[in-house]
C-alpha cells in the first residue's frame, strides 16, 4: 500500500508505531495547479516486497497461462500475487461494469463509451486549467455533474425548497447514455421501502442507527493504521495509493492516477465499525476481482463477446455492496434501498416534490440534496419528471445474488474476474485460476454463507418473497 493523505497541516503524524522511523517529513503547501487529493505521494518504504520466487520476478509480467488449470476446490489456499500484473501499463483492467464509463472524444458523435475507474459518486468539477492538464477523456460520471451546481443550491435553499434547479453541464454527454438510463425501474421498490423501514422501525432516524452502529469517527492516523492492515490481509501492501481527502462527495473512490489503481477515502465518512466494510467493498471485490480478470481470455471486450459474457453488472457491485455490510452486528441495506427509491420517484417527481418526499426518510435537508441531485443527474430543467437510473443497480444485484446463494460459487466467481454470477458455471473450465486472488473474509466459507443468511434476515426479506421476485 502507498499512502497519500494530500496536503497537511501538520509534518508527521502523531503515530510513531504506524509507519516506522523511515517516514518522511511532509511540507504542509498546497501544489499549485493540483486539487487537494489529487497528488501522489508515494512513499519508497512502503514499496511491495522484492519477489519470492521466479515466478513473480518481473513486476509487470502476466502469469502464463496453464496448460491444466486447477479446479475451485483449492481457490482459497492460493498464494495472493505480489504486485497488480497490469502495474507496467494503463489500468484499464479495473473497469467495474458497462455502465460507469467516460465519454470517447473521438466517438463522441456516434454515442459510443469506453470504461473508466470511478465509482458512482457525484466527483467534484474540475477547473479549467485541470480540464486542458488532462489526457484522458472526461469520467461520464464528472460530465454529468452540473457545473452550476452550487449556484443552484444557494437559490434551491433560499426559495424554501421551491424552486425546481436549472442545471448546466460543462460536458457534452451522449444521448444513447442518457436514453440507455433515463427508465426507472419499480420491480424491488416494495423491498426498497421494506428496508427504509426495517432501519426506521428500529431506531427511528438514520442518523439515530449511524451513531449507535457506525463507531467514532477515525483521525486520519487511525484510518491509516486500519488500511494498513487489511492491505496486509488481502497480499496487496504497495500495489494501491491511498490519500484521503475532505473534498469527496462520496464515501470512497477507486479511480486510476498515472496508471496506478488509487483509492480516495472520505475523511468525513470513515466510521470505527464501517471503514473495514468499505475496503472490503473496494479492494476485496472491485480490486480483487479486477486484478483476476487481467489474466482471464475475456478480459478485453472483444474475448467478452468471443465468451457470449452477461454485463459485470448488477452482479459486480451488487456482490461489493453485500461485503459492505458483511460481518455488521446491524447489516441494513440502508443505502442501496434509499438510492433504488430515489430514483424511482425522480422518474415520477419534480426535483421539489422528490426533495420534499424524501423528508420521509432522510431529515436532514443537505443530505436530501445530495439524494435528489444524484438522481436527477443529466436533466436541464428538474421541474419535470426525470431520472438517471444507474444507482438502481446496487439493490438490484443483492437481491439477485441473495436470491441465488445457495448456488452460486463465491470464491470461483472472485477468481473469473469481472463477470457474472450467471456465467460461473459456463467459464470456470476456460478460467486461468492457477494464481487466483481470494479476498482472506471468503476463505472461509460456512462463515461467509452464514453472514448473507443475517443480511437476508435483517432486511426483513425471506428466500420464498425472492423465489417469488425472481423466479428463475
Amino acid at each position: 500500500m502507498v499512502l497519500d493523505s494530500g496536503p497537511q497541516s501538520y509534518q508527521r503524524p502523531p503515530c510513531p508505531g504506524v509507519f516506522g522511523a523511515e517516514l518522511q517529513q511532509r511540507g504542509g503547501g498546497k501544489a499549485e495547479g493540483f486539487p487537494p487529493y489529487d497528488r501522489l505521494q508515494l512513499c519508497p518504504f512502503l514499496s511491495p516486497p522484492p519477489p519470492l520466487d521466479s515466478d513473480s520476478a518481473s513486476p509487470g509480467a502476466r502469469a502464463q497461462p496453464s496448460s491444466k488449470p486447477k479446479d475451485a476446490g483449492s481457490l482459497g489456499t492460493r498464494t495472493p500475487l505480489g504486485l497488480c500484473p497490469a502495474f507496467q501499463r494503463p489500468c484499464n483492467w479495473m473497469r467495474r461494469s458497462e455502465s460507469i464509463c467516460s465519454v470517447n472524444r473521438r466517438d463522441r458523435d456516434r454515442g459510443q463509451l469506453r470504461t473508466a475507474a470511478s465509482l458512482p459518486h457525484l466527483a467534484k468539477a474540475m477547473g479549467e486549467q485541470e480540464v486542458r492538464n488532462r489526457t484522458k477523456s472526461p469520467c461520464l460520471l464528472v460530465a454529468l455533474r452540473p457545473v452550476n451546481i452550487e449556484e443552484e443550491k444557494v437559490r434551491f435553499f433560499q426559495s424554501s425548497y421551491t424552486y425546481n434547479p436549472q442545471f448546466e453541464y460543462g460536458e457534452t454527454v451522449p444521448e444513447t447514455v442518457l436514453e440507455k438510463y433515463k427508465e426507472a425501474s419499480g420491480q424491488f421498490i416494495v423491498q426498497a421501502v421494506g428496508i427504509i423501514k426495517a432501519v426506521l422501525d428500529k431506531y427511528g432516524t438514520y442518523e439515530s442507527f449511524e451513531a449507535s452502529n457506525g463507531g467514532k469517527l477515525l483521525s486520519k492516523c487511525q484510518i491509516w493504521s486500519i488500511i494498513r492492515k487489511y492491505m496486509q490481509k488481502e497480499g496487496c501492501s504497495g500495489e494501491v495509493v491511498v490519500r484521503l481527502s475532505e473534498d469527496l462527495l462520496s464515501q470512497a473512490v477507486m479511480m486510476v492516477e498515472n496508471s496506478r489503481p488509487t483509492l480516495a477515502i472520505n475523511l468525513s465518512g470513515a466510521r470505527q465499525n464501517w471503514l473495514e466494510g468499505m475496503l472490503r467493498h473496494e479492494i476485496g471485490t472491485h480490486y480483487i476481482r479486477g486484478v483476476n480478470d487481467a489474466r482471464q481470455p475475456w478480459h478485453s471486450m472483444e474475448g467478452r463477446r468471443q465468451y457470449g459474457l452477461k454485463p459485470a453488472n448488477p452482479t459486480e457491485e451488487g456482490l461489493a455492496s453485500l461485503h459492505s455490510v458483511l460481518f455488521r452486528k446491524q447489516p441494513f441495506l440502508w443505502r442501496a434501498a434509499l438510492l433504488y427509491y430515489t430514483v424511482y420517484q425522480a422518474s415520477r417527481m419534480s426535483f421539489c416534490d422528490l426533495f420534499h418526499d424524501l423528508a420521509r426518510y432522510v431529515h436532514d435537508a443537505g443530505v436530501r440534496w445530495e439524494y435528489c441531485v444524484r438522481a436527477k443527474r443529466g436533466q436541464a430543467d428538474t421541474s419535470w419528471p426525470g431520472c438517471f437510473s444507474k444507482d438502481q443497480v446496487y439493490l438490484e444485484g443483492i437481491l439477485r445474488i441473495l436470491r441465488h446463494r445457495q448456488t452460486i460459487d463465491f470464491q470461483m466467481l472472485v477468481a473469473l474476474g469481472k463477470v457474472s454470477y450467471e456465467d460461473v458455471d459456463h467459464l470456470k473450465k476456460h478460467g486461468m485460476l492457477e494464481k487466483a486472488r481470494i479476498p482472506h473474509f471468503m476463505q472461509d466459507l460456512g462463515r461467509y454463507m452464514q453472514q448473507l443468511d443475517h443480511i437476508v434476515t435483517t432486511n426483513c426479506l425471506s428466500d420464498e418473497e425472492l423465489q417469488q421476485l425472481l423466479p428463475a
